[in-house]
Order: C-alpha cells, then structure tokens, then sequence
C-alpha cells in the first residue's frame, strides 16, 4: 500500500493510491497516518475495497506522510563513500543524531534558508517508519517492527552543524529541513530495502545517484542498535544515510540558492520536488 496525507499544513487527511495513480480519501476509515493507524489498523485498510473510497482532487497539497512524530531519528554517515567525500572516518557503530519534529514538511513544500546560513545542503536518505512498538529488539526480529519506507531530504545546515560547538542537530533541525513522502510505502512492497537506487537534482543537475546496497548499517542493524538506547514507538520515522554527491562533497563545494529546486526520489519510494527560498520572517 501505499498511504499518505493531503490538505492544508496542520488539517491533513489520511489517504491512499490506488492502482492507477488515484488518490482515495481514507479520511471515513481512520483518523491519521500515524502511530496508532501503523500498529493497529493496516489489516483493515488493506481490506478495502479502494473504487468505493472517495476520489480527491490530484493537484492537492501532499502532506507529510505520517502525522504526529515522536522521534525523528537520523544516521550519519552510513555510505561509506559519503564518508569519504566529507573527510571522516568510517565508524564502527552507527553515528545519531536528531532532527526536531518542528522540522517535518511535506514533500514538495518550499525548503526554508535558515537566516544567517550561506551552507544550506541536501542529502536523499532513506526513511524507515516504525510500525510496532519496542526496545531491545534482536536484529533477527527488527524488520517486524517496520510499517513501511519513504523518501527522506535531510536538508543540513553545514555551519552550523560542523563549524560550531554542540553536536549536529542544531545543523539538522531547522524549520522545513526535514520533508518526507510523498507516500510511506508498506513494508511488503519493498522486497529489499538495500537494493534501491537513490538519486537528487539540484536546477537538473545530477548531484547525487547512489544505492543502499552500500549502506554500512542495514535496516535491521539500525533498528536494534537503536532500540538498545530508546524504545521506538510506532510513527517513529529513522532516517538512514546518504550515498555521495552532497554539496558539502563537491569541489569546491556547491549550496543551495534561493530560487533553486531539488528534485529527488528513490526507486518504488516516489519523488520529491522543492523550492529553495529565503527563511520567512
């Protein structure tokens, strides 16, 4: 399946594709695509009957994918070549950090230049959406807690991520930096979560065009490194890494410009499109 949610910034409704491109409002069904919706309620609506669903309008506003976040999750350099590129280490246990839920927009929502910023840079990521609560999860399990997959912008500040003192979240969290969807994708549409092809344009130049299979950490690895730290709720979203081609990466290195749009996507994830603008007073 693949759900989403459309509508006004703060008034979005739940909703789902159906096989031919057509949103259907699921708005009668369920209240969200969130937690509860992802721990309790798939088997129903993967029940339905979707021709009986409402048809909405297809030039509606797509919405974060999931609502009501708790923990938005991140991995750093998790690509090898990434590491690479940004002059560090392979580590040997996952790097963490966090963006703020305040960051969370939807997929093709304007990206905001923090004032004061001149390091503005994008990185495509996996995300993986957390269906079932739990801690100490044993790797062998962790894919039963997934609900599903979507296509995450890491939108990362570099200033003021790497140049300052603290950790990286302050680079990380701003408002806008973190847009997701268009679709969280079920986990059984997805034979293989390291075997997608992840790419991003900036004003149609290729910057980024890599693959999870060259992920350090897997999928499973993450979410049972993870859940020795934190239990992990359902609606959790974890952002899993980049591949190479960030703008920090480029040489020289290359940031974003207002007026500029990024266009990204990852294979059976959908696509993302935003405009870069000044932050808005």
């Amino acid at each position: 399946m693949k759900l989403l949610r459309y509508g006004k910034k703060g008034q979005e409704k739940p909703a789902i594709l159906d096989i031919d491109g057509k949103i259907r409002d699921l708005s009668n069904i369920v209240k969200d695509i969130n937690g509860h919706t992802l721990e309790t309620e798939l088997d129903k609506i993967a029940a339905l009957d979707l021709q009986q669903l409402p048809v909405v309008d297809a030039d509606v506003r797509i919405g974060a994918c999931v609502g009501d976040i708790g923990k938005f999750i991140c991995i750093g350099l998790n690509y090898a070549d990434h590491a690479a590129e940004s002059g560090a280490d392979i580590p040997s246990e996952p790097v963490v950090f966090a963006k703020w839920t305040s960051a969370v927009v939807g997929p093709n929502d304007d990206i905001e230049i923090p004032r004061g910023s001149e390091k503005t840079d994008w990185e495509v990521e996996l995300g993986v959406v957390i269906g079932k609560s739990g801690r100490y999860i044993e790797r062998s399990d962790a894919m039963n807690y997934v609900a599903g997959y979507c296509v995450v912008n890491d939108i990362s500040e570099r200033q003021f991520q790497l140049e300052g003192t603290g950790t990286w979240d302050k680079g990380k969290g701003c408002d806008t930096f973190g847009p997701i969807g268009p679709w969280l994708v079920t986990r059984d549409e997805i034979a293989d979560p390291g075997q997608l092809h992840l790419w991003l344009d900036v004003d149609g130049q290729r910057y980024q065009d890599g693959h999870s299979s060259t992920m350090i950490f897997d999928v499973a690895t993450i979410i049972s490194y993870l859940s020795q730290f934190m239990s992990l709720q359902a609606g959790d979203i974890i952002s899993t890494g980049t591949p190479p081609g960030v703008g920090l990466g480029q040489n020289p290195p290359v940031y974003l410009r207002s007026g500029q749009l990024m266009h990204l996507g990852i294979d059976g994830l959908g696509e993302q499109k935003q405009r870069v603008i000044a932050a808005k007073i």
